[in-house]
């Protein structure tokens, strides 16, 4: 569909995404990227923040090659053009103009070509994930689908699709620039804070599961997109939801 659910974990929150089974006898093809940002140590244990940026309103910016093919740049994170993000929850690394985060999905017709602009900050990171089409042309070097690819985050990066349509999605940031300590979907900068952080899961839950099971199902095909909050508020887009 399109939507991208956006949440800062900060002191703890547990969450879950569900599907709808719309093919209960064929394959039922779901194409998801959990893309995680790290966040400075003084940020480690804020309140937890979701939001939903729900499709028709990400914007997106669509330009044309002097050969009138199309490209299209679903803009997630870090202006484009001129063209603004949906704002990230206030606290994410996103947030921060310096931090230069920036996340793009690029579609580009068969034989399309565009320039990707540079990024601002020098200390920029930026990699270019090719996950749909035959072949991409990065600079003068031609990489096959599926393939990883960092660049200059500093220079313009030419880019052309080869062989049929090609999609891409760029990630981009400066480093935070502190150590980190990880296990499981827990983040944090030492060991003892993360044996504080399991501590503290076991105590409160990060607030508790409000369902019997783990996986819980909500409706069938004609339920369409929502999003149930933590003080239970509903977000309703397409069809019924149940209360």
């Amino acid at each position: 569909m399109g939507d991208v659910q956006w949440l800062t974990a900060g002191a703890g929150v547990v969450h879950s995404e569900m599907f709808p089974l719309l093919d209960p006898d064929g394959p039922n093809t779901l194409e998801l990227f959990q893309i995680w940002l790290n966040l400075p140590a003084k940020d480690k244990l804020v309140d937890p923040y979701f939001t939903m940026f729900w499709s028709h309103e990400v914007p997106r910016r669509r330009v044309s090659d002097a050969a009138g093919r199309g490209v299209e740049v679903t803009i997630i994170a870090g202006a484009l053009d001129g063209v603004a993000p949906l704002p990230p929850p206030p606290d994410s690394w996103a947030s921060r103009d310096e931090a230069d985060v920036a996340i793009w999905s690029i579609a580009m017709e068969d034989s399309a070509s565009w320039t990707v602009p540079a990024a601002r900050g020098a200390s920029t990171l930026r990699a270019l994930h090719v996950f749909a089409g035959p072949a991409l042309r990065v600079g003068d070097r031609v990489v096959s689908c599926p393939a990883a690819v960092q660049v200059r985050a500093d220079q313009a990066v030419p880019l052309e699709a080869v062989g049929g349509r090609v999609e891409i999605l760029l990630l981009q940031g400066r480093p935070i620039g502190e150590p980190v300590a990880q296990h499981g979907p827990l983040v944090m900068n030492t060991a003892s804070e993360l044996e504080r952080a399991f501590a503290d899961y076991r105590l409160t839950r990060f607030g508790g599961w409000p369902w019997p099971v783990d996986a819980p199902v909500h409706g069938g095909r004609d339920t369409g997109r929502f999003a149930r909050h933590a003080d239970g508020r509903i977000e309703r887009v397409g069809a019924r939801v149940p209360d």
